[in-house]
């Protein structure tokens, strides 16, 4: 026996024979997992990414205390990039599962619940289309004298009604709240969002909301309708089932964009990060003049000019490479098969974290879309050696011109998008892109003659010959 050994105690070199053949291999893993469930993903920069046994619970994982509370740590960030906040406006919540920690969630497990019945609901319809007119007053005259809610409306969307000679709407008329998008705060207000029209109307609706987003159900009465998968003509029986609860819900992430002019920083990559947009009763939300949070995408252009595009692309504040060609979308899963998929990127599922690359005609073969995870940021400068401006959109609206020593920082915002679905997750998506975008819509091909066998076959081209 070495010296070295003469110095350990017992318990470290001769295991206990009472350790050694009593406890089983199923109650060490047991213990294993017990302790496991103990620890917590350290989001800080005191832990640094290591896992540190502090917490009896992850700070990742939502316990309901009670109906619409959730408690979490706000700053941390999940095994899927940003956290979401998963309360949706001031009563609707999603329902937690035991399970999710340490497991990959299961899409089906995403079931909408509400703490207390909702009673605001705000009607977003599609401008300028007379064939919403009728179903848009319908659907307010359900909800106010049946349902007894109150009902919000954009003031310009009621303008346009044109049907100030109906009796029945003459007369809820006065009992609709209506208000300008640019001069309320909805976010405390609003428990529902019920959308008429198509996936622009859905895109508005979103743009509404720039924290937390009250559940959203789209009916499709637009052109194309790939984001709405609900049919207005049981409109009374979807929307009970909806109140009811207990319906399947998609997260939709969103788009986190900072805009930094005139060397203007917006500080550091984690504080770009977790960062959130501040309330106030003044505007829609009140968020900063430099900060959009979009649904589809964000695009990086040359507009008018005849130069290429030249674009650094930064991710985690590393220079990945420098983009030449007409532009850059920056997208969601939901935006994947929206303005990506016609510049050649593949289609995700709404449901993965992930943020998608695609350049808009490259001046590279080689330079083809990429996926990243959710949650890192992507920052987008303009080139020293670019000979000309460029233009930045969002969900294609409120273009601006970006200039030298302009950036963009670009992360997954903490706000989805709760799309109520109308059967569920895979459903849903799948039969939008048959139905919408014709997704492998194809003549079949005809099947062979009912043969028995490959013999078979030989024998009839025996036979045939035989016959010549």
């Amino acid at each position: 026996m070495s010296n070295g050994e003469m110095s350990r105690p017992r318990s470290e070199t001769t295991p206990s024979p009472l350790t050694t053949h009593s406890v089983s291999f199923q109650e060490k893993l047991t213990e294993t997992s017990k302790f496991i469930g103990k620890l917590k993903l350290g989001g800080n920069g005191s832990s640094n990414g290591e896992i540190v046994p502090e917490l009896p619970k992850s700070a990742e994982v939502r316990k309901v205390t009670k109906p619409g509370a959730l408690s979490r740590n706000r700053k941390t960030r999940s095994l899927y990039g940003v956290s979401p906040d998963c309360k949706f406006g001031p009563k609707a919540y999603l329902q937690e599962n035991s399970d999710f920690f340490l497991k990959i969630p299961d899409p089906s497990s995403q079931k909408l619940l509400w703490g207390k019945p909702p009673l605001s609901v705000l009607v977003v319809r599609k401008l300028y289309d007379a064939d919403i007119t009728y179903p848009f007053k319908d659907l307010v005259v359900w909800l106010i004298e049946e349902k007894n809610m109150m009902v919000y409306a954009d003031r310009a969307a009621v303008d346009c009604c044109m049907i100030d000679t109906d009796p029945d709407f003459i007369k809820i008329k006065q009992k609709l709240i209506l208000f300008n998008e640019d001069q309320v705060n909805l976010t405390a207000k609003i428990d529902f969002v019920i959308c008429l029209g198509g996936d622009g109307t859905l895109i508005h609706a979103s743009s509404l909301f720039q924290q937390s987003v009250p559940p959203i159900m789209a009916f499709n009465m637009g052109s194309l309708g790939f984001l709405t998968p609900f049919q207005f003509c049981h409109f009374k029986e979807e929307i009970n089932k909806c109140l009811r609860g207990s319906a399947s819900l998609l997260l939709r992430y969103r788009l986190k964009c900072v805009i930094n002019c005139d060397n203007v920083t917006s500080g550091s990559l984690s504080q770009t990060k977790t960062q959130d947009l501040s309330s106030s009763s003044t505007l829609c939300d009140q968020k900063p003049a430099n900060t959009y949070l979009v649904l589809n995408e964000i695009v990086v252009d040359r507009g008018s000019t005849p130069y290429l595009c030249n674009i650094d692309l930064y991710i985690e504040e590393r220079l990945v490479t420098s983009v030449q060609g007409d532009g850059l979308i920056i997208s969601t899963p939901t935006g994947s098969t929206a303005y990506a998929v016609a510049a050649g990127a593949s289609m995700i599922h709404p449901n993965v974290p992930c943020l998608l690359i695609t350049p808009i005609c490259p001046h590279s073969l080689s330079f083809r879309p990429v996926v990243v995870p959710a949650g890192v940021e992507i920052k987008l400068m303009l080139s020293p050696e670019a000979r000309s401006s460029a233009w930045v959109s969002f969900d294609g609206r409120n273009r601006i011109e970006i200039n030298q020593s302009d950036s963009l920082r670009i992360t997954t915002a903490r706000y989805p998008i709760p799309s109520i679905c109308a059967k569920d997750q895979m459903n849903d998506w799948f039969d939008g892109l048959a139905e919408c975008l014709h997704w492998n819509v194809r003549k079949q091909q005809k099947s062979l003659p009912s043969m028995s066998s490959t013999t078979s076959l030989n024998s009839l081209i025996s036979d045939s010959d035989t016959n010549n």
